[in-house]
């Protein structure tokens, strides 16, 4: 059975200026955050293995070359005992607060980049493509562009501005998905910022596990699970953030205050079958949390490779963990993601789809 990461990124080498292919900045009528300018992304590429993704002048993120050199990313799989990696966009490329038209036009250069990288490795590197999700015809338009270029799935950030996964417009996006057969990648994003959270990154250390909890209640307690096709493959990131943890609290909820929270069908611990996690979850006290939690169907490997905060080798929590049995540790670290990604190998017959 093939090791399959279902979470990881890229970031092309190089793009066309934004704000010329795409028009200058906006944000489809909303205002930019107080104090702060609205620019494209750009890259400052500082030699062979390094570059700088910048937000106007603010430097965003220092990058190396793994994020778009197909063969540095396979050495590092080699290395790691992967064999296939799916292939995200970066979150900060979504483009969400801005125009429809705009975000369309930037889904198409990152998607078809991404497509470009992964096309030299087709048998390992799995392309999910990017929406512009602030309008649901947009976003089915260029999924299906994509389905028919070759992307295997899409990844979506968990909100929308203030619209969370119960929107209208998401729910009939993630209704698509499901009848295109099309898996959806969920990635906390856009996080909000403020004195507190401003330090010690705590806006990836509190603020995405809390970003990600949210938008599996607003799937949960917003009834999307109770109206999208059960065939929906939906994956959260991060190992569902703080949710897992909370699952006995958020049912209490349900039952003790239904004039405020019982609003889905069943209380939220009934819906645990109709999403997956990723693994990224660094210690394997919390994975055995996660695992008891959803069950080992329902977890599959993560890395967020190449990025600092992920996990280097890929997979060591799974493979180190003691309570996992061989038949659960080789659903975790490859069988899921086949039904996941509905690969076409034997070894998916008896895992859940």
């Amino acid at each position: 059975m093939p090791v399959i990461d279902i979470h990881s990124h890229d970031v092309p080498r190089g793009w066309p200026d934004l704000a010329e292919t795409a028009g200058q900045p906006d944000r489809g009528g909303l205002a930019a955050p107080p104090g702060q300018s609205d620019p494209w992304p750009r890259l400052r590429v500082e030699s062979e293995r390094e570059a700088m993704i910048l937000i106007g002048d603010r430097e965003f993120r220092r990058i190396t070359s793994q994020c778009w050199d197909p063969d540095l990313r396979a050495a590092d799989m080699d290395v790691d005992g992967v064999d296939v990696q799916v292939v995200s966009p970066t979150p900060v490329f979504f483009s969400y607060a801005r125009s429809a038209d705009a975000a369309a036009k930037v889904a198409r250069i990152f998607n078809d980049l991404t497509l470009k990288i992964c096309s030299r490795l087709p048998d390992r590197l799995v392309p999910f493509c990017q929406v512009p999700l602030q309008d649901v015809d947009a976003a089915c338009a260029e999924l299906d562009r994509c389905l028919e270029a070759g992307h295997a799935g899409v990844e979506i950030g968990n909100h929308v501005g203030d619209r969370d996964l119960d929107d209208p417009g998401v729910v009939e996006f993630l209704q698509h998905c499901a009848s295109r057969g099309a898996p959806v990648f969920v990635h906390p994003w856009d996080m909000p910022s403020s004195p507190r959270l401003d330090r010690w990154m705590s806006q990836w250390l509190v603020g995405m596990p809390a970003e990600t909890h949210l938008s599996i209640l607003a799937m949960i307690l917003g009834g999307v699970f109770d109206r999208v096709d059960p065939s929906l493959r939906i994956c959260f990131a991060h190992g569902g953030g703080s949710f897992p943890y909370w699952v006995g609290r958020i049912d209490n909820a349900w039952h003790q205050r239904p004039d405020l929270v019982g609003v889905s069908a069943q209380p939220p611990s009934a819906y645990l079958d109709r999403f997956l996690v990723d693994s990224v979850v660094f210690d394997e006290r919390a994975l055995h949390l996660l695992v008891d939690t959803m069950g080992a169907d329902r977890v599959m490997l993560g890395s967020d490779y190449p990025y600092p905060l992920g996990e280097r080798p890929a997979g060591r929590v799974v493979r180190e963990a003691t309570f996992l049995t061989d038949d659960d540790r080789a659903r975790v670290l490859g069988g899921n993601a086949e039904a996941y990604l509905r690969l076409t190998t034997t070894s998916t017959k008896e895992v859940a789809p």
